[in-house]
Formats: C-alpha cells, sequence, structure tokens
C-alpha cells in the first residue's frame, strides 16, 4: 500500500487529480440532484435525502474512476467496491458532521454547507482512494 510520503508529484498523477476533479463534479450534479429531488419535491427529512444523493453518487463515481481515472480493471471489483464505498462512508459522516455544523449550528444555507462539505471530502476521498482502493 502506497502512502502519501510516496506520491510522485508529476503528470501522470495530476492527470489522475483532474479527472478525479471532472468525475467528481459529474458527482456533484448527482449528488445535488438526487438531494435537491428528494428534499424539495419528495419532501424527504434533509439528511436522509443527503445520504441518498451521496449513495448515488458514490455508485456512479465508482464506476467513471475505477475504469477512466484509474484505468484499473482489477477482477476483484467486489471488493474494489468495498474499499471504495468504506471510504466513501466515512466521507459521508464527515461530510454529515459539517452540514450539521454549518447548517444547523452557524446556520449557513443548507446547499452552501453542503457544497463546502463536497469540496472538503473530495480531497479525502481523492486521496484515500488513491492510497488505497486504486494502489494496484
Amino acid at each position: 500500500m502506497m502512502t502519501l510520503a510516496t506520491i510522485e508529484l508529476n503528470n501522470t498523477f495530476l492527470f489522475k487529480f483532474l479527472k478525479f476533479g471532472v468525475v467528481g463534479f459529474s458527482g456533484l450534479i448527482v449528488d445535488f440532484g438526487v438531494t435537491y429531488l428528494c428534499k424539495e419535491k419528495l419532501k424527504i427529512h434533509k439528511y436522509v435525502s443527503s445520504s441518498l444523493g451521496f449513495i448515488v453518487a458514490t455508485t456512479t463515481n465508482y464506476t467513471l474512476n475505477r475504469y477512466w481515472t484509474f484505468n484499473n480493471h482489477d477482477a476483484a471489483s467486489i471488493t474494489q467496491f468495498g474499499k471504495f464505498f468504506v471510504i466513501s462512508l466515512v466521507g459521508l459522516f464527515l461530510s454529515n458532521s459539517l452540514i450539521y455544523l454549518l447548517n444547523d449550528k452557524l446556520k449557513w444555507n443548507f446547499y452552501v454547507a453542503k457544497a463546502c462539505a463536497i469540496v472538503i471530502i473530495s480531497l479525502w476521498n481523492f486521496f484515500a482512494n488513491y492510497l488505497y482502493t486504486f494502489s494496484s
């Protein structure tokens, strides 16, 4: 397994980070879309809606990151998805904690709080997946 100290900042790494960002942006659209649909149209609780958006986006992000960002065709995709999902669950916990702090405690707009959480959690997700999930 790689560590932060073993990351070489070269064009390949930077290109993967850029691709991860593009996938993340598409996931942001999926996440916000599902969250908005569930919260505003279906009137589901904001944290359940946010979690549903996160889970749907995580599933699409896994597929795009596996094949496009990391060009990974490891046959053990179930194990790999398990790793990706566990990292995402940690991210979900951190995301909901940040949303709670920013929205409920500091009274920021819900969607501004969610956007801030997404930016911060994206860094966690990239490095955890780069070093653990897709480090073949």
